[in-house]
């Protein structure tokens, strides 16, 4: 089996739209339509059967490794397995550092479930004061 992953990482500020009401999510990237192109390129790619659970991996970043080792107990409680935090690669040694969480979790999407699943882990890492909620990455559960 062709094994391809499939990562959004995006940082930015977005709106997403909720029926006639405009809904800001703090630091929202990751559109819908970016989500339907990802899956439409995993159906395309890959043997993988979407309706059925996948494992989804989900990051966020942070200027300091101990408040991601923080806000991972939260995660965990919440369901989600702790990867690791590890340190990203830096272009050039005056970069600031920045550290990554990564948590997975057994689940089944679509792009609408995606979407919600994105929101609140922008919301997560809005309200624990972390730098940013970056993204996912998908696999076939092992």
């Amino acid at each position: 089996m062709k094994k391809v992953l499939f990562v959004l990482f995006f940082i930015c500020a977005a709106t997403v739209v909720k029926g006639n009401q405009m809904k800001s999510i703090p630091g929202k990237a990751i559109t819908a339509a970016q989500l339907e192109e990802m899956f439409e390129n995993i159906r395309h790619n890959t043997n993988w059967e979407l309706s059925k659970p996948m494992l989804w991996g989900y990051f966020f970043t942070h200027n300091e490794p101990t408040k991601l080792d923080e806000v991972s107990s939260k995660l965990e409680r919440q369901g989600y397995t702790i990867v690791g935090i590890f340190q990203a690669d830096k272009e050039s040694q005056i970069d600031e550092d920045i550290f990554f969480l990564h948590v997975e979790k057994v689940e089944t999407h679509d792009v609408s479930s995606l979407d919600k699943r994105n929101d609140e882990l922008y919301l997560f890492a809005s309200q624990e004061n972390i730098d940013s909620y970056d993204g996912m990455d998908i696999g076939p559960v092992k």
